[in-house]
């Protein structure tokens, strides 16, 4: 029989065997691969990128609803020229023409093709901020404090005109093109743990509607469930749903509990050795035994002093969701966490917060209340306790929005030109990069496409996109995307 032969001479599969005869092989395997070679505190040697990384880990805001371009980091003084008046009496009088469409853009509703003509002016100021005099919206003050850390970009652009853009923004691909992992899913595949007493990959805030793609924007698709985010709360009461065993519960009683567990799903694996769910749950149950004293402890913001907490904004009513938030982020990637999501704007709608078609500036004036404060104060104290040098930073939308009215005093989807912007990890400080037409229409310089931000992150990470690939799984090019270098330090 040789080495590579898996039957005995009787023909019996060697796995089936083993778990005749009992579960002493197995478990033992299994122990080995859980464990991973942890240490006592949980700390793991990490698995080798690809290359060498600029940054360790990701931390990926995303706002829900498409922020307008022009009201954020691309401001269009422009439009204030044109204010009120009819597109087609201006230079831009084909800007909705089918042949001037980027002829990549789908699903295309007749509303935003026959956009009402009218020029909606800028409903916030702006000002050149820091050193690098970048213009931002004034609805965002503090983070125009640290844009001098920042790149922006702003010349993103997407091929969905809903709201299902929300999961191709986190997957790379439209919905009637097929599926893919979540960018977090890839990550967690492709670099190893740093604490394997904590999730590589945990989601916070609540999640896109189902109807735009809800947990698939933090699953793992084909990779397998065991790579899907996290979700966490930021309660250290009740971290995640059912986190806890009960008060009338020992820890004894449920070790035992779980070892029962592991032994029915041990002769699970035997049988189906090759179940992707079976492999998932035996990992779930293990982590998150492991879970229970770590994760309350990693979030635990009360041991924050109320210096770091103001910083966050956690004293303010409109921004101490998301200051608790992103506070949470920050002591998940010092304890080891590679990818930490965060969802701003879920409404259960399937738009979000930052939906502008009616009344823009009122929503807009709430969305940047409860994050603006939040996401500086997360920069400035990455930055002080030096993680941010090794720390990605990734601020995000689905889509932009229209120059013409929509609505009342609102804007409707336009995925031809939007902004986003990252902080450390090796990108470049005080950037403004590629641009949109006069209006903030169209992205005409510098072009990116959503899977050229995603290679950007997994570059950052070491990581080669085409390297992750899964045997039997095919992806065209554009599923990879490539590094956007202008920002890359």
């Amino acid at each position: 029989m040789s080495r590579s032969d898996n039957r005995l001479c009787t023909g019996l599969p060697r796995r089936a065997f083993l778990g005749d005869v009992g579960m002493g092989f197995t478990g033992i395997a299994l122990g080995s691969m859980l464990q991973r070679d942890a240490s006592a505190d949980g700390k793991v040697p990490a698995v080798q990128p690809h290359f060498a990384p600029k940054a360790k880990r990701v931390i990926w805001l995303f706002m829900t609803g498409g922020v307008s371009q022009m009201e954020s980091f691309d401001p269009k003084p422009a439009i204030d020229k044109y204010r009120d008046m009819s597109i087609s009496d201006t230079p831009y009088k084909g800007i909705l023409d089918r042949k001037n469409i980027d002829g990549n853009v789908r699903n295309m509703s007749a509303l935003s093709l026959a956009l009402p003509p009218k020029i909606l002016g800028l409903q916030k100021g702006f000002q050149k901020r820091g050193q690098s005099g970048t213009e931002v919206c004034d609805w965002f003050p503090h983070i125009g404090g640290i844009i001098d850390e920042v790149s922006v970009v702003r010349s993103m652009w997407t091929t969905d005109n809903n709201h299902v853009a929300q999961l191709q923004f986190h997957t790379g691909k439209h919905r009637l093109d097929g599926s893919e992992p979540s960018l977090g899913s890839w990550v967690h595949h492709g670099l190893g743990s740093m604490n394997e007493n904590l999730p590589r990959f945990v989601v916070m805030g609540r999640q896109p509607s189902d109807l735009t793609g809800g947990a698939q924007s933090h699953g793992a698709n084909y990779l397998g469930p065991e790579h899907s985010g996290v979700m966490l709360n930021v309660d250290p009461k009740n971290p995640m749903p059912y986190s806890s065993p009960g008060r009338d519960v020992y820890r004894e009683e449920q070790s035992g509990e779980f070892e029962l567990l592991n032994q029915l799903n041990r002769l699970t694996e035997i049988e189906y050795p090759n179940d992707p769910a079976t492999r998932a749950r035996i990992r779930s149950y293990e982590l998150a035994f492991r879970m229970q004293a770590s994760v309350p402890e990693a979030i635990g913001i009360e041991r924050e002093s109320k210096e770091t907490q103001s910083l966050y904004g956690i004293d303010e009513k409109s921004s101490r969701p998301f200051g608790l938030q992103c506070l949470a982020a920050r002591r998940l990637v010092e304890r080891g966490v590679r990818f930490i999501q965060i969802y701003h704007g879920g409404t259960g709608a399937a738009g979000g917060r930052w939906d502008g078609h009616t009344n823009l500036a009122g929503g807009h004036t709430q969305g940047s209340r409860e994050v603006d404060k939040p996401v500086a104060g997360l920069i400035r104290d990455l930055k002080r306790r030096g993680l941010l040098d090794d720390t990605l930073v990734v601020w995000g939308t689905e889509f932009g929005r229209t120059p013409g009215v929509d609505g009342t005093l609102g804007r409707a989807h336009s995925p031809f030109g939007f902004s986003i912007w990252l902080a450390g990890g090796g990108i470049k400080k005080g950037v403004a990069y590629g641009a949109t037409d006069e209006l903030g229409f169209h992205a005409v310089e510098n072009r990116h496409y959503i899977t050229d931000l995603h290679a950007t992150v997994l570059h950052q990470l070491g990581l080669n996109p085409k390297s992750l690939d899964i045997p039997g799984r095919k992806r065209i090019e554009a599923d990879y995307g490539n590094p956007i270098s202008g920002i890359i330090a």
